[in-house]
């Protein structure tokens, strides 16, 4: 996603001034260059993200398969990267996988410390998973 609004916010008094600018100098020319500014330095920040999330993938492809054993692996990898926090019917889903193969797999990617649990289940309510490290990436270290 591209959020020019990001850097808008943190450059909050230039973003009012340049506004300022147009109405009440009618610099236009001000306005724009800040705005290309703007998107060519949150581009820059979009493009590490993506990057970060590419080379998260393939060490996933490299490492999941290990930790589950499982024929369900790169489905299970592809859930992750759509869904960063999800229930646990809502990962047998979107993997389409077996609920016995993917509860397995949850633990065991539980237990390798590549997703955490953020709410146990209780009859019928899901557990609730998250995957830190996609989200420390997409969110910004917010987890």
């Amino acid at each position: 996603m591209f959020y020019i609004s990001a850097y808008l916010e943190r450059n909050r008094p230039v973003y009012y001034e340049r506004l300022l600018g147009v109405s009440r100098d009618g610099d236009w020319n001000g306005w724009i260059t800040f705005f290309l500014h703007a998107i060519e330095e949150q581009a820059g920040e979009n493009g590490k993200k993506a990057k970060a999330i590419l080379d998260l993938y393939d060490e996933m492809k490299r490492t999941v398969p290990g930790v589950t054993r499982s024929q369900y692996a790169v489905a299970a990898i592809d859930a992750l990267f759509g869904a960063p926090v999800f229930s646990s019917a809502e990962f047998y889903e979107q993997a389409a996988i077996p609920k016995v193969s993917g509860a397995k797999i949850l633990k065991d990617l539980e237990e390798n410390d590549i997703i955490q649990i953020l709410q146990r289940g209780a009859g019928r309510r899901a557990s609730m998973y998250a995957f830190p490290r996609l989200l420390a990436i997409t969110e910004g270290d917010r987890l």
